[in-house]
């Protein structure tokens, strides 16, 4: 008679395996943080952005991975309609949000914020549910995509006061000079 026991001790999930009689094996299942993870979190947070963590795992898990790579709050044993409940909360507590994720649990959550960014190498539904795909599988991908956004809309703005700079000179004065140009010849503007 097999029989299998799992624990959770601080991040990691622990599996013994029993085969008739006492157990035989034991062994520790965790995920990895992302090696860039912290320092990704860190420059959202230089840009002043809140980060939040909402996953799935268990309490020791998010708070050992929410630890590790810095961010603001986390929240833990999260089912993939309560990602959405979550980013609704966090869109009316703190305004605009942005959801990163990469799996089939993330995308209705994609969906439901106001920006939402796929992991290239995250599931296919996770991308086509995203505004934003991160070509590569690097969180860094992140604010740069913020920071490129920011650029472009400020170059926006630039292009629209020259080109309302340059309306409200130009064409007041080239309707004047073309004024002057018909009272030099002796005509009467239409």
């Amino acid at each position: 008679m097999r029989k299998g026991i799992a624990i959770t001790i601080s991040a990691v999930t622990l599996v013994v395996c029993a085969i008739d009689g006492p157990p035989s094996v034991a062994f520790a299942i965790s995920d990895t943080v992302r090696s860039n993870a912290f320092d990704s979190v860190k420059k959202l947070k230089d840009m002043g952005i809140y980060t939040v963590l909402v996953t799935g795992d268990n309490e020791a898990t998010a708070k050992a991975v929410a630890d590790a790579v810095g961010v603001d709050e986390y929240i833990a044993n999260v089912l993939p309609d309560g990602k959405v409940k979550e980013t609704k909360r966090l869109k009316e507590k703190y305004g605009v949000v942005a959801m990163v994720g990469d799996g089939i649990n993330d995308a209705p959550a994609l969906v439901t914020a106001d920006i939402g960014m796929a992991i290239g190498a995250g599931t296919d539904i996770a991308i086509e549910s995203a505004d934003i795909v991160l070509m590569n599988n690097s969180l860094t991908g992140v604010a740069n995509a913020i920071q490129l956004s920011k650029a472009t809309i400020r170059n926006i703005k630039q292009n629209l006061f020259w080109a309302f700079f340059y309306n409200v000179i130009g064409i007041p004065l080239a309707a004047g000079l073309h004024g002057q140009d018909h009272d030099r010849h002796g005509e009467r503007p239409a």
